[in-house]
């Protein structure tokens, strides 16, 4: 892993499913009853674990790969449904990450939230971590007209939290959280605890990869 040299970043932006939170079973679980009812072949659970980065679409793609892009928007509702009911039934932070966040808070670092997921699913399930109060900043996928990989959902939280991007670093897990993060002049950490969509994390062009939610702490100057 490439440390920075200091002055260390001093506030930190997670990406949530797939770097802060592992979210996957319950996502995963909330496409169980929709295939069931179609009698469809139930895709494997690492299948749809790897493209939870990639939002709802690419989920449902994985267990309806033979429709097109209709029938999968018409699915979204349902599937959304299903999942707003399992937020946190088995969702955690990852191991570590609490740990983490506890090193950043002590050190009087504020850290925050974007997130391309939507806002009446972030902040509940935020909320129902004990995260929320926590959170210095929680940007999601609906707060403005655009997402990741576009740098303003990231320039916004720093704005909010009155960050400045040199001095702020981005960890996530997805290609888009790269791209975000360095159009809006952030230094980016990728994880490889993420989902990460079958890409390597060498190719996706970070500052940094961690193994271990310890070497974010690392990278902080926090180890």
């Amino acid at each position: 892993m490439n440390l920075f040299s200091p002055p260390w970043p001093r506030a930190v932006l997670f990406d949530l499913d797939g770097t802060l939170v592992d979210s996957a079973a319950d996502l995963y679980a909330a496409l169980l009853p929709m295939l069931q009812t179609e009698k469809r072949i139930v895709p494997e659970y690492a299948q749809v674990r790897q493209v939870v980065s990639q939002g709802a679409m690419a989920m449902l793609r994985v267990a309806w790969p033979d429709e097109g892009e209709p029938a999968i928007k018409a699915r979204m509702p349902v599937f959304l449904e299903n999942y707003a009911g399992m937020l946190t039934t088995h969702t955690r932070l990852f191991p570590g990450m609490d740990k983490l966040l506890v090193r950043i808070e002590a050190a009087g670092l504020p850290w925050g939230v974007v997130t391309n997921k939507s806002t009446a699913l972030t902040l509940p399930l935020l909320e129902g971590l004990g995260l929320s109060q926590r959170a210095a900043v929680v940007v999601a996928g609906d707060t403005l007209a655009v997402k990741k990989p576009h740098p303003e959902p990231v320039l916004h939280a720093c704005r909010l939290a009155g960050l400045v991007p040199t001095e702020t670093l981005l960890v996530g897990d997805d290609r888009r959280d790269v791209e975000a993060g360095r159009s809006a002049g952030l230094r980016t950490v990728i994880v490889r605890w993420g989902y990460l969509g079958g890409d390597d994390p060498a190719m996706l062009g970070a500052d940094a990869i961690a193994d271990h939610p310890e070497d974010v702490a690392e990278i902080l100057g926090l180890a």
